[in-house]
């Protein structure tokens, strides 16, 4: 729409036309400057802009006119095909100028107007130069649109324009792979960026925040850590809107894969509902699993590394990085700390035993039960899965099986557990579905080892697959090789397990996992732990305690022990000079230490494992360790 430069009442002013307007800018009554285009017999054509023309009938002309001339009309008729009728007016009195205001088409309405022309308004957040044309993302107050100009095959189009520049850019919707694209006709600095900045900011601020859902069941452990959930959900949706890529690092267990996949799935839902793009998610969000229950600087090197070269070819921000089933303890530290050189934020979702001392300047979110004084037996899997709602409530009927399966898979006794079965039962999964479920996340993730397994992973966890999927029968598959292949492992290493009573009445299972388990195979040395501890367990019904080792570390478990073994760890690097390093939760976790002091390492901590109160309330859970 249009507006004149100044008010005036009809009758009173002559109304100049900018060259943009259209018939929704003329008003019955009013005069206006127009020219002649064309000269009849029964009168005269005049055009006021160049899509607004009508005629001026005989009848009503006040004299003879030819093309060109310019002249003073009233608009006497405008009928419901479009066409206008005109008579010769009075050139007195003062002229307005009427500037174009044209239509402003949100981001989010744009597949209402294909094949149409519209104007968008917006901030430049990423700039792609292409063989072709140059496209130009803007984010919008409704969200962010492709804008494709072409200058010349591989040439820079509108130079001067650069990233975070207002814009207003005009062009026809057409469909390009699957999503939408405005094929640029113009595109101008915006006249007042100022308010165009403020509306961006609040319409971000609008679609971004979290969904309020009520969680998938009452209890009161997670009351507290809701809020902080809310948070990192915001977070991430503002970083869809803001065309940022988003990177999931993860552990690669089962606990971190029940909380990484619905996360991803969520964000990955909501970036094709905002780009309106299907191809917007695999894009922007990238699900990377890690080995060690921390950040490692093999994988932060590899991170910055791709997303340095993908701001360098494809003008990508750096991207948000979020660390779930890990991130939490002063292990990430120098991982984080290379991040912080480039500005790149952490959002941590974990239930491992933190150091906040350690990480918390350098994280922009920390979501931890223990910073709220609950435990691991709130798995980050059941965490997730809030997380994942609050991005896309529509995920909650299809993810309702899964806090079971993080919890089972981590030996999770929380007082919920028994919700969450009842939950995945109402789903038709009964409890050895679910366990059988997790050990084949387990089983498929060693031998991924650092690769995603995108599809084969969903169709394992039942979580994205539209249905269209061979779940039971993969699950019952990788189910029965996991067992297959512990039993093989457990018929090697029993024969060498050593045994022996601790001061304080507990039994203590030792292995060297190096010598006496096969190597580069199922499970690895921290589930060839847990899984003697768990027949050792079961044999003996008293508190036991696990410990594999090898060459350079341990892995220890834990049930009917009091232990802290990150307090353990600290204390053992004051005490042993050995390169101590290590943690997870209290009952379970990993070690490492330099070869040559491996038996001061062991020696040391069998004292303080003989120390530890007994407990027999005090179960255990499952985390990997220092598996490869």
């Amino acid at each position: 729409m249009s507006s004149p430069s100044e008010s005036a009442a009809p009758g009173d002013a002559v109304y100049d036309l900018a060259p943009e307007c259209t018939t929704e800018d003329v008003e019955v009554g009013r005069r206006y400057a127009a020219t002649v285009n064309g000269v009849v017999e029964y009168g005269v054509f005049v055009d006021l802009s160049t899509t607004v023309s009508g005629l001026v009938h005989e009848s009503n002309l006040d004299g003879e006119y030819e093309v060109g001339d310019e002249m003073t009309v009233r608009l006497i008729e405008a009928r419901e095909n479009g066409d206008l009728g005109f008579e010769s007016a009075d050139a007195t009195g003062e002229t307005v100028r009427v500037e174009y205001e044209p239509d402003i088409t949100p981001a989010n309405d744009l597949r209402n107007h294909v094949g149409e022309e519209v104007t968008v308004d917006g901030e430049v957040v990423q700039i792609n130069q292409t063989g072709g044309p140059t496209v130009f993302t803007l984010r919008a107050p409704a969200g962010s649109v492709a804008c494709a100009a072409f200058e010349a095959a591989g040439v820079r189009a509108y130079p001067a324009v650069e990233l975070g520049d207002a814009v207003r850019v005009s062009g026809t919707v057409e469909k390009r792979d699957g999503g939408l694209q405005i094929e640029v006709e113009s595109l101008d600095p915006h006249d007042d960026p100022d308010d165009l900045h403020e509306a961006v900011e609040e319409g971000l601020a609008e679609r971004a925040a979290a969904n309020d859902v009520d969680p998938m069941v009452e209890w009161p452990a997670l009351a507290d850590l809701v809020s902080d959930l809310e948070g990192v959900a915001t977070r991430l949706r503002r970083a869809v809107l803001e065309n940022r890529p988003i990177r999931i690092r993860h552990h690669a267990d089962g606990d971190g894969m029940c909380a990484s996949i619905p996360v991803a799935l969520a964000l990955s839902r909501f970036a094709e509902e905002v780009h309106d793009d299907p191809d917007a998610g695999r894009h922007l969000v990238k699900r990377l699993p890690s080995k060690a229950p921390y950040y490692e600087m093999e994988d932060v090197t590899r991170d910055l590394n791709f997303a340095l070269g993908d701001r360098e070819r494809h003008g990508q921000k750096l991207p948000l990085v979020v660390m779930l089933d890990n991130g939490s303890t002063e292990e990430d530290v120098p991982a984080y700390e290379a991040l912080a050189e480039y500005d790149i934020p952490v959002l941590v979702v974990d239930h491992h035993h933190p150091d906040p001392e350690a990480v918390e300047d350098l994280l922009a979110a920390h979501v931890n039960p223990y910073l709220h004084g609950e435990d691991y037996r709130i798995t980050t899997g059941m965490l997730c899965v809030e997380l994942a709602r609050m991005i896309d409530p529509s995920l909650t009927e299809e993810l309702a099986h899964v806090p079971a399966v993080a919890g089972l898979t981590d030996r999770s006794e929380a007082d919920a557990m028994n919700d969450y079965l009842a939950l995945a039962q109402e789903k038709g999964y009964d409890e050895n579905d679910l366990q059988a479920v997790g050990d084949a996340l387990d089983y498929a993730a060693h031998w991924l080892r650092y690769s995603a397994g995108e599809s084969l992973l969903a169709d394992v966890l039942d979580v994205g697959t539209g249905g269209d999927s061979p779940h039971g029968e993969l699950v019952e598959f990788l189910a029965e090789r996991a067992e297959h292949d512990t039993e093989k492992q457990l018929d090697a290493a029993m024969p060498h397990v050593e045994e022996r009573d601790l001061d304080n009445g507990a039994h203590l299972y030792r292995l060297d996992v190096e010598r006496h388990a096969h190597r580069f195979t199922y499970p690895a040395p921290g589930k060839t732990t847990g899984a003697i501890h768990d027949a050792k367990v079961e044999e003996t019904g008293d508190p036991v305690i696990t410990v594999g080792y090898g060459p350079d570390f341990a892995v220890l478990r834990s049930d009917g022990v009091r232990l802290d073994i990150p307090r353990m760890v600290e204390e053992l690097e004051d005490e042993v000079d050995g390169g101590v390093s290590g943690g997870g939760h209290l009952v379970v976790g990993s070690i490492k230490f330099v070869k040559g002091m491996r038996e001061d390492v062991l020696d040391a901590l069998e004292t303080k494992m003989g120390e530890a109160e007994i407990d027999e309330e005090l179960g255990s859970a499952t985390v990997a360790g220092f598996e490869d």
